[in-house]
């Protein structure tokens, strides 16, 4: 996967801008940065497709030791038989240039692949009551480590910095457009996009 240019929309707005256009001289700076970028990004993902069995207290990952706890996860993945278990980097050389942007969303590329089944968005470890312990665990189910070089720190801390884990919940029925957004997110009452009126993107 070649990454041809980034989301300077996306960029702006995690910048704090929301969706007003940055004058002339950010706009050079961006564009500078992006060319910066594009020469250290060496996109590379890894994902795999579980059936999953849903448990009082949690989701458990068939043929894993992954078991996913929380009420939110449950949530998440309700009506769901299967999961994606998705993880993605954008390489170490991006940690060492700048840490500023977010790459596009490379769980599109396998969008077509799984069709036949409706996709919820993707929910991270971390998010809402879904413990970020789980990373560790997850990598290895992926062998991520050995596929795109993604690991975890002690802390539970992704290297390369730039870099997602996820789950995408796969149903054969319809999915519920409302199982997502700030009302699940641990992080709403300090999220600084929340205070100004915006979101995350999640």
């Amino acid at each position: 996967m070649k990454l041809e240019h980034i989301n300077v929309k996306e960029a702006v707005r995690y910048m704090g801008m929301g969706n007003n256009k940055p004058d002339e001289r950010t706009a050079l700076l961006i564009d500078e940065c992006e060319k910066e970028l594009l020469k250290v990004i060496e996109p590379k993902f890894v994902y795999r497709v579980f059936d999953v069995a849903h448990k009082e207290n949690g989701v458990e990952v068939i043929g894993t030791p992954l078991f996913l706890g929380g009420n939110d996860i449950c949530r998440h993945l309700e009506g769901c038989s299967k999961c994606v278990l998705f993880a993605a980097t954008i390489s170490s050389g991006v940690d060492r240039r700048l840490r500023a942007y977010e790459a596009e969303d490379m769980a599109k590329a396998m969008k077509e692949k799984l069709s036949g089944y409706n996709q919820t968005w993707r929910f991270s470890p971390g998010y809402g009551d879904l413990p970020i312990s789980v990373q560790r665990v997850f990598l290895d189910v992926l062998n991520a480590q050995k596929f795109i070089g993604l690991n975890a720190t002690e802390n539970n801390i992704l290297t390369p910095r730039k870099s997602v884990t996820a789950i995408i919940g796969l149903s054969e029925n319809e999915i519920s457009k409302g199982r997502r957004g700030c009302a699940c997110c641990n992080m709403r009452e300090v999220c600084q996009f929340r205070k100004r009126g915006d979101h995350c993107g999640f």
